[in-house]
């Protein structure tokens, strides 16, 4: 965003309805210009009709030889219930996706998150799904095998000596942002504010079984707002740390009325597995995407100091760095490419166009990887209908390649581009 750009930004973000009708107003004047020409800076390589889904998992199996892939046979419209996602995945060699393997079916999905398909192993994968309208997850195998896991999923941390996962409520995920959660009575409470038997739960992914780790309630009981009362309570967008010591996620409070007019309220918060206490990063009640580093540090998208901004915060200390304030000054998506750099994307500006940006983090720099169309009939219409296709960076785990989403060509589409 330029200086005009981000104090408008400033000005309205805190009135979501407001802010989705200034900008299709300032877009609508520039869709009268002809259209930017693309950049790639290096081969690409597209599957039409497939996407994957968010930024915190990667698509390439371990030994770089598969690529997940998900398949709707619509574009426009919400997922209903009982509404099937394929999944599948592509054979993948010296950097091109080969030949498309049908996997099966998800039943429990969205076009942000997608099912939550993610490897286990190089033959192993999860995901969630819905069986008689009860939300599950399933662990399956390339040969066939299949096991159902009593809840569904969100983050997984898969060793030999450890296999867990953590879970939350996708029904009040649903109820405060529509596009994230799932279609389905799954256990009820969604009006409750902060119930006690509700929050951020750890699934055995071996016993099947699910412990509540933290609380709505118990949650709620952090807040410092006077109103709290006033507001819906909910977890999302978890995340374990690289050694599986620590769950990370964001604590938001959505208001019970006139949700559309009020900006939610957000917390970064990380659970210790070890000490079973909570640490809440100092973020301004503010944070949308985040990843963790190799270091145990997280970096990802806040607004500090009311500024929209990229920042790298050590969890032992606190102490934060803003990244690059003057380049990467908006929301975006991350995922870590090695021990200090990583990559990063923006929503589409004034032309419609989204970038993906390659940082590091010692020095700063900024390299443009890639700045590419986003039609405007992708664009999410209102907060019920939440149909974007944004590019959810995605690494390999070589760092040779990365992955993302895009409808450029008119379609959403699953990309590969060599790094």
């Amino acid at each position: 965003m330029n200086k005009v750009e981000s104090y408008v930004y400033n000005m309205v973000r805190k009135n979501p309805k407001l802010k989705q009708w200034v900008r299709d107003a300032y877009q609508g004047v520039f869709d009268l210009l002809p259209r930017q020409k693309e950049f790639f800076k290096n081969d690409y390589q597209c599957n039409e009709g497939y996407f994957f889904g968010f930024h915190d998992v990667s698509p390439f199996s371990a030994d770089e030889t598969k690529v997940l892939a998900c398949h709707a046979s619509f574009d426009f419209s919400m997922p209903r219930q009982l509404e099937g996602l394929e999944i599948g995945y592509f054979e993948f060699k010296d950097g091109r996706m080969g030949a498309y393997h049908k996997l099966g079916h998800s039943y429990a999905w969205n076009w942000h998150k997608g099912c939550r398909l993610q490897w286990l192993d190089n033959e192993t994968f999860i995901y969630n799904t819905a069986i008689d309208r009860q939300l599950k997850a399933c662990i399956d195998t390339i040969g066939g095998k299949s096991r159902i896991i009593d809840y569904p999923i969100d983050s997984v941390y898969y060793t030999q000596e450890r296999q867990l996962a953590t879970s939350f409520s996708y029904e009040r995920l649903q109820r405060c942002m529509p596009g994230y959660g799932y279609p389905y009575r799954h256990e009820g409470r969604v009006e409750e504010c902060a119930p006690m038997d509700d929050g951020l739960y750890l699934i055995d992914l071996q016993a099947n079984t699910r412990e509540l780790l933290v609380s709505l309630h118990d949650l709620s009981l952090t807040a410092d707002d006077a109103d709290a009362k006033d507001y819906l309570h909910f977890v999302t967008h978890t995340e374990f740390s690289g050694d599986g010591r620590y769950i990370s996620f964001l604590y938001r409070r959505t208001a019970l009325r006139n949700a559309e007019q009020q900006a939610m309220l957000t917390r970064l918060v990380i659970y210790d597995l070890e000490s079973k206490t909570l640490h809440t990063l100092p973020t301004e009640n503010s944070g949308s995407h985040y990843v963790w580093t190799r270091q145990g540090k997280i970096v990802g998208s806040f607004i500090l100091n009311g500024m929209s901004c990229h920042a790298l915060f050590d969890v032992q200390d606190d102490t934060c760095q803003v990244i690059a304030p003057e380049i990467l000054n908006s929301d975006g998506h991350q995922t870590m490419l090695g021990d200090t750099a990583f990559i990063t994307d923006t929503y589409p500006d004034k032309r419609r166009m989204a970038r993906l940006y390659r940082m590091d983090i010692p020095s700063e720099r900024v390299e443009l990887l890639a700045n590419t169309y986003s039609p405007k009939r992708f664009q999410t219409r209102h907060l019920d209908c939440h149909i974007a296709c944004d590019l959810h960076p995605r690494v390999s785990p070589s760092g040779k390649y990365l992955s993302f989403d895009s409808p450029r060509t008119g379609k959403r589409g699953l990309y590969v581009m060599k790094l």
